[in-house]
Parts: C-alpha cells; structure tokens; sequence
C-alpha cells in the first residue's frame, strides 16, 4: 500500500469513527481535487471558490438557476445623479467567526485587495477605478466609465476582515504561481456559514456550523468532513460502502452503475463550462517539439488541421458515455454571446487535415508534448489521450504530460506549456469573462489564462469596450463580433460542455449546480 493510499484509507476511517458518534447533519463530502489555497483572492478556479463559498462571504452570488441573489449586500443600484457609480447597501448585524464586527471598510479592502497585481481575481474589477466607504454600510464602486453588468462580476469576490489581514500580514495576495506562502493559504476568518476546524491538505479538512451567521434559517448541515479522493475508483468505492455520503465528481462510467445500486442516487445537469485545448502562438518555436526554426501553431492551417482531426462525438460516445455536449465555440450556451451558429463544428475530415499540414509545410507532422490535469475535469486525462490519438493520425505525434491541477495550473498562468488542457467557466454568465481571461493579450489585468500567449491589438480594444458599454444592443453586436474573430482565428480547440453528476446516499438531496459549486447549506434529508 502506498503512503497516498494510507493517508487517505487513515482519512476516510477518522471520518467513519466521528459519524458514528455524530448525527446525522455531518456530510462527508469527497470530490477530485482539493482548494488549491484558502487565500480568497489568489486563485480564480472553481473547486477553490467551492469551497471557500462555505466559509467567506460575496456581495452577491447566484442560486441554482443562475439568477443573483443578496448576500453581504441586501441592494445594488447605480447612482441617480452618477451612471459611473454602483451603490451597496451592506448587510447590518453580520460579524467574521471571530466576533469582529463586518463593515463597508472590509468591503473596500476586500475589493482593493481582489483587484491588486497578484490576484488572480483582477480581471473582474479592471474597470473599478476607487472603491468608497460612504458609511459603515453603504459602498460606492467608481468604475473608469458606466458599467451596468459589474455586480455579475462579484460572484466569486470574496470580503475579509480588513484587521484580521493586517494583523496577520495578510494585506497582499499569495502569489500561487511563484509558490509564495501566507497565514490565508490554511486560515480563516469568513462570515460564511460554517468555520475552518482543521485542515490537511489534499487530505482531509472539516467545517462546523456557524451559529451565529445572519441567515434566519440554519442549514440542515451541521458539519462537513471534505475529503479530496483524486482516484475515481476510491471515490466510488468509498460511497458504496458508506465511508462518505456525496461525491461531487461521478465518473461517466459509474453512472449508471450507482444509479441502479440500492440506497444511492445520481444528479445530473449541465454545468456552465467548456473543456478546450489552447495552444502556444508566437514566432519562437516551441520547447517540446522537433521543429526547431519556427512554431507550427501560429500556422492557421495546422490550427485549422488540428480541428479537423479531432472527432468530438467520438469523444461524447466513447470517453463520455455520452455525458457531454459536442461545442464548437469556447463559451457555454448559459452565457451571453452563445449561438447556435457559433456552437456548431466540422465533421472530422483526416484527409484535410493531413494535406493542410502538408501546405503549412509539415508533410510528415512533428512532435509536441500535452499537457493536462487529470483530478480536475470530467474524464479530463482521458479526453487528452484521445486527442493524442486522433492528432497522431495525421501525424501530429504527441507526448502526453499529465499532472495534478495543482502542478497544471501554473504551467498555464506561467505561460510554460506549448499545448494544454483546460476548462472554464463563466460566472458572470457574458461573454467578456472569457475575453478578459482567456483572449484579450496578457497584460496587466487581462489575460492571466490566455496561456498561449494570443494577442490581437484590435480584439484587445473591442474586448476592453465591452466593460463600459451601455448601450446593451452595441455591446452585443461587438461580442458577436469578437467570437467571430476568436473562431475563424481558432484561438482555442473547444471539445464539448461539460456535463456534471452528483451520487449520494438517498436520504439526501442535493441539486446541480450550473458552475459546480453546490453548497452544503442546499443539502436536504429525508425523513
């Protein structure tokens, strides 16, 4: 048995040993992969938000349907005598779980914070130009001009106590990337609903309820025990025999399985995410391939040949089990900006594919390394092998790479993979969240995912126009315009939407998420 086997055979049996003695509101809860970093404004990736949603706090966010909802804020609305202005009016009576009473100058540190260099949260607040405490709850947002979609952009935008940071040397953001540690990275100090207990990471951590939290109605959950399994097979066999109670991420393969199995039940729904392949631009060649004098990529016919050779439905039937949606365009059909026109994609055509190559001056293909997560995605290593395969029929000889999210995420914020795997999310539900993050060139608060290092300085002022923008009919008109661009460029190989599936025991209810961020405070049990 291996020491990773141990800890987590340890881990699950601690679980078992504290349920037996507790009641029945523990969740223990297993999905893939851990929070890559409990510092709430240094990473912009989901199972992080997940999990930081239990324990701090947002102005607003959104309910299953995907409609915004009040949190820390209790109203929003921009300013009668200043269309440049957005008005928050603070929740009264909420303290952080150390009993510090929460104000408007923890909302605009917070948000100062967010949109600070090292945060990969900036590109959210890139059109904030000064954030005022008018009083201890009401803030202001001066934005650099009108900005009417900006509370979509505060969904993940989480609000720390201004003291507790400055006591704890907190005020600056970790800085994931270059492995930069902080006391934020494994502690606390929320509004949310449940408090850090303990912590190991990628092990174990456990969360109690908060009982002095605003909300009138306590959720039914009174603890959580959250256990990151990244093997699939130890997931499942842990929900089967009953060491943990939801499994976030249910392999395809199991679905049915757990679904006909006695005392288990499966939730399915479509998640608000694309899974694509981006790839490195630029004249300089690339490190891992045998091409030496120049970089395939930037070659539109070897991008157009890639396409081509990749065979998306095969993908959905074979790797999927049929729990995905083929895509065409890098944005979900949740998100505004989506077409059907736009979502459509080519029949894989190999003998296109292979003469495209040939003009572009690759007859015999070349070699590449793919990089990829393999705890992060639905199926996400297996989605790469079969791109691997299907790329090696028209010569493109791949190396396949695979790594842990938290290992693969750098490798792309760094800009040090030629050719990789992600997926993303929309939690603004509009199109310019892609943009910012994964189009716009990589300079100041754009860009931090584009890993390929794409720039077009045109697209780049379209892409900016779009935050202050108020006639909504223009604004649209120039997304439309943008994603154009992005698919005739084909700056990203989009694969397909993911699909999401949730097993748990039957006693319990707990709904999709459209981003994959379920809360514990939405478990319901059975009577």
């Amino acid at each position: 048995m291996t020491t990773t086997f141990r800890r987590l055979g340890a881990a699950l049996l601690a679980s078992t040993l504290i349920v037996s003695a507790a009641s029945a509101e523990t969740i223990r809860w297993a999905r893939a992969s851990d929070a890559l970093t409990l510092d709430p404004h240094s990473q912009n990736q989901g199972p992080t938000h997940n999990f930081a949603h239990h324990i701090y706090e947002t102005l607003v966010d959104r309910d299953v349907e995907g409609n915004l909802q009040a949190r820390l804020a209790t109203s929003w609305e921009i300013k009668a005598d200043d269309p440049t202005t957005w008005v928050f009016t603070l929740r009264e009576g909420v303290t952080f779980h150390d009993g510090a009473a929460f104000t408007a100058e923890d909302v605009v540190f917070s948000l100062d914070r967010a949109r600070s260099e090292k945060s990969n949260m900036r590109q959210l607040h890139v059109d904030v130009a000064e954030v005022i405490a008018v009083d201890d709850y009401t803030v202001e947002v001066k934005m650099n001009g009108p900005a009417p979609l900006y509370p979509n952009n505060l969904t993940n935008t989480f609000i720390m106590d201004k003291t507790w940071a400055e006591t704890n040397d907190v005020v600056e953001v970790q800085d994931y990337a270059a492995g930069e540690d902080n006391y934020a990275v494994r502690n606390t100090n929320g509004t949310g609903p449940y408090i850090l207990q303990s912590r190991e990471v990628d092990v174990r951590s456990v969360l109690s309820i908060n009982e002095n939290h605003w909300a009138e109605q306590k959720p039914a959950v009174t603890e959580i025990i959250y256990l990151p399994i990244a093997d699939a097979a130890t997931r499942v066999a842990a929900l089967l025999s009953g060491e943990v109670d939801i499994v976030q991420d249910v392999p395809v393969q199991d679905i049915e399985r757990l679904s006909s199995t006695d005392g288990i039940k499966v939730e399915t729904g479509p998640e608000n995410r694309v899974i694509y392949f981006g790839y490195k631009f630029g004249d300089a060649p690339l490190a891992s391939s045998n091409i030496t004098d120049r970089n395939p990529f930037n070659d539109p016919r070897v991008r157009e040949a890639m396409e081509l050779a990749v065979d998306r439905d095969a993908i959905k039937a074979v790797v999927m089990r049929g729990q995905s949606i083929p895509t065409g365009v890098a944005n979900p059909p949740f998100v505004n900006g989506w077409t059907e026109e736009l979502d459509a994609y080519p029949a894989p055509d190999i003998e296109r594919a292979q003469a495209l190559l040939a003009e572009a001056g690759y007859p015999d293909g070349f070699t590449v390394t793919l990089d990829t997560p393999n705890n992060r995605y639905v199926n996400d290593e297996a989605i790469s092998q079969a791109v691997v395969s299907m790329l090696g029929r028209i010569g493109i000889n791949v190396t396949l790479a695979s790594r842990p999210v938290a290992q693969h995420s750098p490798l792309v914020t760094n800009n040090q993979t030629d050719f990789y795997l992600l997926g993303w999310g929309v939690p603004t539900f509009d199109s310019a969240y892609v943009f910012n993050d994964l189009v716009h060139s990589k300079e100041g608060s754009y860009g931090a995912y584009n890993g390929g290092l794409y720039s077009n300085p045109e697209l780049d002022a379209m892409i900016e126009s779009l935050g202050t923008e108020t006639d909504l009919e223009k604004r649209n008109a120039t997304i439309a315009e943008i994603w154009q661009v992005v698919k005739q460029d084909r700056v990203l190989l989009p694969i397909h939407n993911q699909v999401l599936a949730y097993a748990m025991k039957d006693r319990i209810t707990l709904p999709v998420h459209p981003e994959n961020q379920p809360l514990m405070t939405s478990v319901t049990f059975a009577e």
